[in-house]
């Protein structure tokens, strides 16, 4: 049982929580104590209730990913673990989730009780819905640095926000279009949403957000840089950041980005790209 747990749990998926260290690793206090820990334990409780909300996603999806050609090897499309079980599981982690934010501060608590909300709205409406479905998960992305910020007691700016906002745009469309490509002409019986996104749309929807996120990161790390008067650092991290989001156009273009976090970690042009975007970000905020 507790593999299947496990398996349930997609722990592989819970590399997406890193980005709650993205604005206290901006801000430069993950060499502090207190921050550190606090921000630590936001990703312990997003752990918990991506862990949740997967447990429910699933439950309700069942019927839907049996005639899915990989999501069937899922806990309870197999048979593995029941539906009721499975919801028991899902409560137990968003509950936890929960309890963990508000033990740390009540900023954060409030945080994940709406990303928990939303989560479940997605999973029961939202993701029925032509663009709110995108725009939802996008949004789960982004409450994921925002509960970093809230976790470590520091501010985010604006120009943060539109970066992650429109990044996570840009690879929620990837996965999409991976999506459709995949299931061809019975992505419709899968999820109805899948039917209703022409491949031209997807292309302008990830045109606009690398757009405005790739011009909102320039915008942002020439403005920085000289607030900060940190030399040209935030200016040379645009390099390795704009490489990445080509890369990953071209990707998305070849049919990949069906699982993100695969084509992040496997892809090495892409590897080597944000390894050295992290080195020269973290360079200019905690070295000069």
């Amino acid at each position: 049982m507790f593999a299947t747990l496990v398996k349930l749990a997609r722990p592989k998926q819970w590399a997406k929580n890193v980005l709650v260290f993205a604005a206290p690793g901006a801000a430069g206090v993950l060499t502090h104590g207190a921050p550190l820990l606090r921000t630590l334990a936001a990703f312990v409780a997003f752990c918990f209730a991506a862990t949740g909300t997967y447990a429910w996603n699933d439950a309700l999806d069942v019927e839907a990913d049996r005639a899915h050609p990989t999501k069937c090897n899922r806990p309870i499309a197999t048979g593995a673990i029941s539906v009721p079980a499975a919801q028991l599981f899902g409560n137990v982690c968003l509950a936890l989730a929960i309890v963990i934010g508000f033990l740390v501060n009540t900023n954060l608590g409030v945080t994940i009780a709406v990303y928990v909300a939303l989560t479940l709205a997605y999973t029961v409406r939202l993701k029925h819905e032509l663009v709110l479905d995108l725009v939802a998960v996008a949004a789960g992305f982004v409450l994921r640095t925002v509960a970093g910020g809230a976790a470590a007691e520091v501010r985010i700016s604006t120009w943060f926000l539109i970066v992650a906002g429109a990044g996570s745009l840009f690879i929620v469309t990837g996965k999409r279009g991976a999506e459709v490509a995949l299931l061809g002409a019975e992505a419709g019986g899968h999820r109805k949403t899948l039917s209703g996104y022409s491949n031209s749309y997807l292309l302008y929807v990830r045109a606009v957000s690398s757009t405005v996120a790739v011009l909102g990161y320039c915008l942002w790390a020439f403005q920085y840089s000289h607030q900060a008067g940190k030399a040209s650092w935030f200016e040379i991290s645009i390099v390795p950041f704009v490489i990445a989001i080509l890369r990953y156009a071209l990707l998305l273009d070849q049919g990949e980005g069906g699982a993100p976090e695969d084509v992040l970690l496997e892809d090495p042009v892409l590897l080597i790209a944000g390894i050295a975007w992290i080195a020269i970000f973290a360079g200019a905020v905690y070295l000069t």
